[in-house]
């Protein structure tokens, strides 16, 4: 079935936590640009956003997106520029939400982690809510060592985390991997 709901990508940047619990901006990287821009095209995402509060790091991803879309890079692989046509930047999720067009949008979070006193989403219930529903959703992602709790608990639900099979429970992903496991588990055939 198709999805019938609009659905948007964040992958946010703050307010994430270091190895030790604090609260951090992380740094955006190229591969996550590149690779979930791939992603989120695959699976016929609306838009994904790079969230982050620090003007310098927006900067440089309209850098690399200025590069592929119109520069050099754009006579040198066009699929790349096909791959970042729904890219867009914001120095925070409700900026990203207006640009978008979906200041209501369900605020759907994920986490390796599960959180108490939070609506919880499975993969089946929030693929079911996508092929049915017209309500926006935006999917969003976190950085470092994930996002705060406080900002998690301010969201409509969480999606269920992915569990592999590693004897010790194992679940720290690439966010890159993360975003491809989960767009293939809610839009894949």
């Amino acid at each position: 079935m198709k999805r019938k709901a609009p659905l948007a990508v964040a992958l946010m940047h703050y307010p994430t936590k270091d190895r030790v619990g604090d609260l951090v901006a992380t740094n955006i990287t190229n591969f996550d640009i590149h690779d979930i821009a791939r992603a989120c095209r695959v699976y016929g995402i609306d838009r994904y956003y790079l969230v982050h509060p620090i003007r310098e790091q927006l900067m440089f991803v309209e850098r690399v997106l200025d590069h592929w879309n119109v520069g050099e890079g754009s006579k040198f692989n066009p699929m790349r520029k096909t791959a970042l046509r729904d890219v867009r930047t914001a120095e925070n999720l409700p900026q990203a939400m207006s640009d978008w067009g979906h200041k209501d949008a369900k605020i759907i979070v994920t986490s390796a982690k599960t959180l108490d006193n939070q609506q919880a989403y499975s993969f089946k219930s929030f693929k079911s809510a996508l092929e049915t529903e017209d309500q926006a959703y935006f999917l969003v992602f976190g950085t470092g060592f994930g996002l705060t709790q406080d900002f998690m608990r301010s969201c409509h639900g969480v999606l269920e985390s992915i569990k592999g099979n590693s004897a010790d429970d194992y679940r720290h992903l690439s966010v890159r991997s993360a975003v491809s496991i989960c767009l293939d588990r809610l839009l894949g055939s």
